[in-house]
């Protein structure tokens, strides 16, 4: 299974309040400033022997229009390192050109996670970020801080990863995503595998990415089920977006987590399976051009099974990555992505109505969340809140504007969807005639489809500490300042911890709806496997009946796979999108290495098709 390759193998975790708190060895740490002539310039630098700072430090960690904005922390990526660098933007005299830009950052091993775990760093090179750019010459800071945290020895094996990369969890109680009707070789597999675990008293760290998980979701709203989709599909994803990057940089990292493989379905998957973790790239310039174009060509290569490979992520090339920029000439290059997401311009934020990002295909073709997706972000948004029911199956609610910037979103957000006719498929004429017959026809029918739905809904949300209340502590008639201070300081930590909780939870739920679309598939494989091995107890009338996929091809792993309309809404699909069903064959593809034969919704009439 290639176990090394896909980034399987013990995860520990970081626990950021706890005794494995201690920061990452540094790789390098450099100071850059901005010189009129010579542009940004390296004036101070410390690396481990072997580590190239020249050429590359200046670019990756100092994207393009960072003039535009005081202060901003930036992520990279570097063939094994990964990089964060402080940015600060002071006023300056005009032989400055009226401004003075500086930025101190680090690079650290990628064994220690997607970023190495350098958010830890950011508040030291932050503070020290705004000691030289008041005098660039006081050097010190950095020399002392290099000698108390650099590499004293080799970094470790790529077998660690921070919290929220662990695929798997005791604390939520698992869910069956095995049919309720047995078919071939069914399994009991828990959707909470994909659940990362936050010990009782551990909260996030400041500067975690993780943190803007709940900005993600207000971000994109429905959209991100589509690119949630494009993530499992391992496409390369590049977003566009204006400085500061900061968040950009998170959203890389939250998607690319969302989109991990749990562990409990790796086993269930071809051998020339993708990675299990998309690989993020963080932010992009024009100078990683080459590096893009390399990685096409590697995505060209025919998959193959390596299960005694040891290769890390940075050095598999050619399974997609997700990454960001701040270069519009990236966004022309077409060739080297496969999903564009626009993200709307800072000054958005205060306009009359919600600005969505734009997320279309290398092609230019728009990609929109299904009608499907639309009513599941309704019920995650509630499972967030718990302030009211689900919104009515039959209309949004009322629009409101989202105003919050920050990493948590305010009930009434939640509560109301500001108007998703432009980032929704329309309903295709099939279900609008389908719920019209289904009315005419059985109304009792119809209201069991909706509960269906919304029950599996629910199960994904369930055991999901989603919402978050502000803790009440009682308060004396009198006390002391210092006993003020303890109590505010308990209410703090317990409001953070639940927010905690809060991501954690919406990771599970992802990583769960991960696993019920591959064990579910992985479920047809089995009866398909069986039919085809049982050839005297074969039935023409068995759904998943090899003979019913005769004529569609065979892969060399075994015959095509056939997927009606009631597993793609067991998979939380939506069966009448155009766009779902192009998924489901891909993913068959890429994960069991098998053609899939995707059955359409049909409406028949007395024996006659309708449509």
């Amino acid at each position: 299974m290639a176990a090394a390759r896909r980034g399987q193998g013990p995860l520990n975790l970081d626990l950021p309040n706890g005794t494995t708190s201690e920061l990452p060895p540094l790789a390098a740490l450099f100071f850059i400033y901005f010189d009129i002539k010579a542009g940004y310039t390296i004036g101070w630098k410390r690396s481990l022997p072997g580590i190239e700072l020249e050429g590359v430090v200046e670019y990756k960690s100092l994207p393009s229009g960072l003039h535009t904005v005081k202060e901003d922390l930036i992520y990279f990526v570097h063939e094994n390192h990964a990089g964060l660098s402080a940015f600060v933007n002071a006023p300056a005299a005009e032989e400055s050109r009226n401004a003075r830009m500086i930025a101190v950052g680090v690079m650290v091993p990628l064994s220690y996670g997607r970023l190495g775990r350098s958010w830890k760093h950011a508040k030291k090179l932050k503070e020290m970020a705004s000691e030289l750019i008041i005098d660039t010459s006081k050097t010190k800071v950095l020399e002392e801080y290099w000698e108390e945290h650099k590499a004293q020895g080799p970094a470790p094996v790529a077998d660690t990863d921070s919290l929220l990369d662990s695929p798997s969890s005791i604390r939520f109680k698992p869910i069956l995503t095995t049919p309720s009707k047995p078919r071939g070789h069914n399994r009991n597999r828990s959707a909470s595998d994909g659940t990362a675990l936050l010990p009782p008293g551990h909260t996030l760290s400041t500067y975690h990415p993780a943190r803007s998980l709940l900005r993600l979701l207000e971000v994109f709203g429905p959209l991100i089920f589509p690119i949630h989709r494009a993530a499992l599909l391992r496409k390369r994803i590049l977003i566009t977006a204006h400085a500061p990057v900061q968040d950009i940089c998170n959203f890389v990292y939250d998607i690319s987590v969302l989109s991990n493989i749990p562990l409990a379905v790796t086993d269930l998957l071809s051998s020339t399976a993708p990675p299990t973790r998309l690989r993020p790239l963080f932010t992009i310039g024009v100078h990683d051009i080459p590096l893009l174009e390399a990685d096409l060509l590697a995505s060209k290569q025919p998959p193959t099974s390596s299960p005694g490979s040891t290769l890390t992520e940075s050095e598999d090339p050619g399974h997609g990555w997700i990454a960001c920029t701040t270069d519009s000439i990236l966004a022309m290059k077409n060739t080297l992505y496969d999903v564009l997401i626009t993200m709307p311009p800072p000054y958005s934020e205060d306009a009359n109505q919600k600005i969505w990002p734009k997320v279309e295909s290398s092609k230019g073709v728009e990609m929109k969340a299904t009608q499907r997706d639309l009513r599941r972000f309704q019920t995650l948004r509630w499972g967030l809140s718990r302030a009211s029911p689900p919104a009515s199956r039959d209309g949004d609610a009322e629009p409101v504007r989202a105003t919050s910037s920050s990493t948590s979103i305010h009930k009434e957000t939640l509560l109301d969807i500001p108007d998703t006719d432009n980032i929704i498929e329309p309903l295709s004429w099939s279900a609008l005639a389908y719920s019209g017959f289904m009315w005419w026809a059985s109304a009792g029918e119809q209201r069991l489809h909706s509960e269906e739905e919304t029950e599996a809904d629910s199960q994904l949300l369930a055991g999901l500490s989603l919402s978050t209340s502000s803790p009440s502590t009682p308060r004396p008639r009198s006390y002391s300042s210092s006993s003020q201070s303890n109590t505010k300081g308990k209410i703090n930590g317990a409001m953070q911890e639940g927010e905690a909780q809060q991501e954690m939870a919406l990771i599970a739920y992802f990583h769960r709806l991960t696993t019920q679309i591959l064990s579910t598939l992985s479920d047809i494989v089995d009866a398909t496997d069986s039919d085809d091995e049982r050839e005297d107890d074969r039935s023409p009338l068995h759904p998943h009946s090899a003979e019913e996929c005769e004529g569609e091809g065979e892969e060399e792993s075994g015959p095509a796979m056939y997927v009606t309309s009631q597993d793609m809404m067991r998979m939380g699909l939506d069966e009448w999108s155009v766009g779902d069903h192009e998924f489901m064959e891909e993913v068959c593809k890429a994960y069991f290495g098998r053609k899939a034969k995707v059955e359409g919704r049909n409406v028949d009439v007395c024996g006659i098709r309708v449509c």
